[in-house]
């Protein structure tokens, strides 16, 4: 039941079908200006804005911003500001004129001669023609000493912390023991008296098998009854880890190596996948390089300090071999077990040891096309 006031309310407001309600004595008078009827579509009186125009206008706004925004950072009186944002606009070094590449080695050189306390030169040597860098490695001669690790450490400025993530090696020694079947164990299978399921020889080394381990420390080399197989880059003439790079930052150069542009490195790690031959390190941490270690002498595409969060392997020492020069491994190596040389020179060590010896590629069967080899005498 509605209360008086409600009653009157609706008495006095009361409109019958066929009546007009008429404005109150105090209400203004509606507009009489001319508005276009509206249409029967609601979706017609909106105007209509796709997905491609938002995304252009957005994308256009943003990237204007971006781009406002680092040329305010790079007239900043903030020097390493001004250049960590310059090169994080910087196109990829093969999209490069070499007017930008000369941009880009100063502004590099400018922050690594400030941050490591000593004139840094980032060299841009390109591949030189009719060079087709080749490797060859004697795997009888090789005693395990691990000097080419070490020195490939010091050479190329790699992280050489304590903590776990902080410590990198690009070569990789194996050491695998020297086996044989022995005529004492043939009756000596698993499980004793129902037939011999395994045999008693499983479980010892049987010849030169490629499973290893390569964090030993023997307190003389070589060591008895012991070979040892150095694995790093093959630099492969197919290379599968170029194939899976989304941001095309690893790429195989005209003169054999495959190099990374670590600026344009998103730190994925499917190129790690897609190596068979376990030769990529990614930066987990920041990488660990004292001042008083670090190789001044760089290459863009090789031996330049590195970041946290991208990936790093062999180059075969660009900032040597592009200046002929052996690599620092091939350099160290105290048996002479390492040969490096130009592949299309038939003159050339490893030419020489394609012709002569018994050599063989790792994983040959994956079509990768290596150009590491390795041989006996």
């Amino acid at each position: 039941m509605l209360g008086p006031a409600r009653s009157r309310f609706m008495e006095d407001h009361t409109v019958t079908p066929n009546e007009t309600p008429s404005a109150s004595a105090g209400q203004e008078p509606s507009c009489t200006c001319p508005t276009p009827p509206a249409s029967a579509n609601p979706a017609a009186a909106v105007p209509k804005t796709t997905r491609r125009d938002f995304l252009k206008t957005g994308g256009m706004l943003s990237l204007s911003s971006l781009i406002g925004t680092a040329a305010l950072m790079t007239q900043s009186d903030d020097a390493n500001a001004a250049i960590e944002w310059a090169e994080h606009f910087q196109k990829n070094y093969r999209l490069m004129t070499d007017k930008e590449k000369d941009e880009s080695r100063a502004r590099l050189e400018k922050r690594y001669s400030a941050e490591y306390g000593k004139e840094v030169k980032v060299d841009t040597t390109g591949p030189q023609p009719g060079m087709l860098m080749g490797y060859a490695l004697n795997i009888r001669k090789c005693i395990g000493c691990r000097r080419c690790v070490h020195a490939c450490v010091a050479e190329n400025n790699q992280s050489r912390g304590a903590k776990p993530g902080e410590k990198i090696e690009w070569i990789q020694v194996l050491r695998m023991e020297r086996g044989k079947f022995e005529k004492e164990k043939m009756d000596h299978g698993y499980p004793e008296g129902l037939g011999i399921q395994v045999g008693g020889n499983a479980y010892t080394p049987s010849g030169q098998v490629l499973e290893g381990e390569y964090h030993y420390q023997p307190e003389a080399v070589p060591e008895k009854d012991a070979t040892y197989m150095p694995i790093a880059c093959m630099q492969c003439e197919k290379p599968p880890c170029v194939k899976v790079c989304p941001v095309r930052t690893t790429y195989r150069e005209a003169d054999g190596p495959v190099v990374i542009d670590y600026n344009w490195c998103i730190g994925c790690r499917m190129c790690m996948g897609a190596c068979p031959y376990w030769a990529r390190r990614f930066n987990v941490a920041n990488p660990v390089l004292p001042k008083e270690e670090m190789n001044p002498v760089t290459h863009y595409l090789g031996n330049r300090p590195r970041m946290r969060g991208v990936v790093e392997k062999c180059h075969w020492c660009l900032q040597r071999t592009r200046h002929n020069r052996y690599p620092a491994c091939v350099e160290v190596c105290p048996v002479g077990a390492r040969k490096f040389g130009n592949l299309l020179d038939p003159e050339s060590e490893v030419s020489k040891i394609l012709e002569r010896k018994n050599v063989f590629r790792l994983k040959a069967e994956l079509n990768t096309f290596p150009k590491f080899f390795y041989f006996y005498d």
